[in-house]
């Protein structure tokens, strides 16, 4: 820009400050060193998430020896052998005819003692209760027997609705089922850990989540319950108890079924 005065031309320079030119590169070097450290710590948590999310948690259960294993399922497998003949006997039997009953009667007047039904009473019915480690033995020999056969989930399965389950554990503690399972997301093995309060409801099993683990990272069960729940109810008839089972809960560390 130029002025002419008393015959010259005068030129005027605008010359910025060399503070305000400090000022500005010290704005644009806290705003990078802001950008980098967001990045910095949004990289070390995703990272941390990772680790966490494929890290192995402390198994809800101890892990138990093949004799241990054996022994295990056989008492699982007695027990449920026992309920299903008690649920036999407490049906209604066939119409017995004259000579059956005049034997009876024959039969008691000689000092036989009739037989006294051990039927338990409407409203104090039958229990058995499962231990932790019982069911683990036969969850593990179910998963074996599935692998033997070769009737697991191939790479090809829909896996949209059911995961492959490759371990699973459970435990009980007080009313707390604790449940662990070893499945593959995203072709890595990922542990799941839940933990809640198992129930039923009109011939129905019911799940209430209290806990909600992958790996070893915390998960709230806020963000868990919703889909559970639908899930739940998409399996609906899967969770439907034994004509025998009124009704199932966990008390004392054990799992308690409620004959009819």
């Amino acid at each position: 820009m130029g002025n002419i005065v008393g015959g010259r031309r005068w030129t005027f320079r605008s010359i910025a400050s060399p503070a305000m030119g400090r000022a500005g590169t010290q704005g644009t070097m806290k705003k990078w060193k802001l950008d980098r450290i967001i990045s910095i710590a949004t990289l070390v948590t995703s990272v941390a998430a990772l680790v966490l999310v494929l890290k192995k948690p402390v198994p809800v259960a101890a892990p138990q020896t093949p004799e241990q294993i054996a022994a295990n399922a056989q008492s699982f497998q007695q027990k449920m052998d026992q309920i299903e003949q008690a649920s036999q006997s407490s049906q209604p039997s066939q119409p017995q005819s004259a000579d059956s009953v005049l034997a009876a009667d024959s039969q008691t007047s000689a000092g036989e003692a009739a037989p006294t039904s051990t039927s338990p009473s409407p409203s104090h019915p039958a229990e058995t209760r499962l231990t932790s480690d019982e069911i683990n033995a036969a969850l593990t020999q179910a998963l074996g027997a599935v692998a033997s056969d070769g009737t697991g989930l191939s790479p090809g399965t829909d896996v949209g609705s059911m995961p492959a389950i490759k371990d699973q554990k459970v435990s009980f503690d007080g009313d707390l089922v604790h449940g662990q399972f070893l499945t593959t997301i995203a072709g890595k093995d990922v542990w799941i850990t839940i933990s809640g309060h198992l129930g039923s409801k009109e011939g129905y099993a019911t799940f209430d989540p209290t806990e909600f683990k992958v790996g070893d990272l915390n998960i709230p069960v806020s963000l868990v319950n919703g889909p559970l729940q639908r899930k739940l109810e998409e399996q609906r008839d899967r969770l439907k108890l034994p004509n025998s089972i009124d009704g199932v809960k966990v008390d004392n560390g054990e799992l308690v079924l409620q004959q009819k």
